[in-house]
């Protein structure tokens, strides 16, 4: 098959490896000429997954048309707050091919779902042909071969069941649904409570805290899943409860990492400058915040995550107010 990986960050070059392993002529997208050359002549992306070599049947493109010309399967891998834009810029170049979203996130201004900036830009036509990756995926154990497993979700079942195909190896498990909301929502929030899990740990609050934060956060994540339409079964699964996990203890976990400086009193930028990659939780919990006051959905720890980095709240007397709320019915 002829595929197409657009954005060559750590997760983009790993699904971009995986896909050439399996047979796939593949082509991996980066805008700029430079980095293209470097990636080239490397053979491997140094700057964000060194050490896996780029297999024989992986080229390296900056040209958007020459990337996209000829692929049956087009797999999107970019910051989630540029994905509006490369996709309306490649709108021509995506008549036919199944369109893969492996990013993660709410965008900023308009609080949509990524699956609904994709329609919103490629039409209601195209909804059969877009599916959504998400689980417990680190690029690089993804690109080491450490088994994985994820899920993609998909309203048309053969765009679906051909991805499935794609990257599935003896390394790599995919599995399907059709809860396109629910794995959405998931791969989102769940980089919001990576944070405030972090949080808990630079401050050192122990594995109690941590169990507790990360339960809490599937529950408000289901809530905000089921005010968009979405299964709050889905959320048991790999694109819930399985990334949740993965994101909030991995050590991996750029998200993770944010929220455990924070907890050790270093400031946002300082942190963000010299984490080297992007955290998408970030901007997603001010767009989940905002989308939470919009619904009307509670959701207490992305509201307190949101104070900490957009108010300057200490992180301390964020855990404090939590444990202080109401007392309520657990599955209120």
């Amino acid at each position: 098959m002829e595929t197409t990986v657009l954005g060559a960050g750590a997760f983009g070059t790993a699904l971009a490896i995986q896909l050439a392993r399996q047979g796939h002529s593949t082509k991996l997208w980066a805008r700029r000429p430079e980095w293209v050359a470097e990636l080239e002549a490397a053979r491997e992306n140094v700057r964000y997954l060194p050490g896996v070599a780029f297999p024989g049947a992986l080229r390296v493109e900056s040209s958007l048309s020459r990337a996209l010309e000829g692929a049956e399967l087009v797999v999107l891998a970019i910051p989630s707050q540029g994905t509006r834009d490369v996709v309306t810029e490649a709108k021509a170049l995506l008549t036919t091919p199944v369109i893969c979203c492996a990013s993660k996130g709410i965008e900023k201004g308009t609080t949509m779902l990524l699956s609904e900036v994709m329609q919103d830009v490629l039409g209601e036509g195209a909804a059969t042909r877009l599916t959504y990756l998400s689980g417990p995926s680190f690029a690089k154990e993804l690109a080491e071969c450490v088994p994985t497993a994820v899920t993609v979700a998909g309203v048309g079942l053969a765009s679906t069941a051909l991805v499935q195909r794609a990257f599935s190896s003896t390394t790599l498990r995919v599995y399907a649904t059709e809860d396109v909301v629910g794995v959405e929502v998931g791969g989102a929030l769940k980089n919001v409570i990576a944070i405030a899990a972090g949080i808990v740990d630079g401050l050192g609050f122990g594995l109690n805290c941590r169990a507790a934060l990360i339960t809490r956060g599937l529950a408000e994540i289901g809530r905000l899943a089921a005010k968009k339409g979405g299964s709050p079964l889905t959320l048991a699964g790999l694109a819930g409860v399985g990334d949740l996990v993965l994101t909030c203890t991995g050590n991996l976990s750029r998200n993770r990492t944010v929220g455990f400086e924070l907890g050790k009193g270093r400031t946002l930028p300082e942190i963000l400058e010299s984490l080297g990659h992007v955290a998408e939780g970030v901007e997603t919990t001010k767009s989940a915040f905002e989308l939470g006051q919009k619904l009307g959905v509670e959701l207490p720890i992305t509201e307190e995550v949101y104070r900490v980095l957009y108010e300057n709240k200490p992180a301390r007397q964020a855990v404090i107010d939590l444990m202080g709320r109401p007392l309520k019915h657990e599955q209120a």
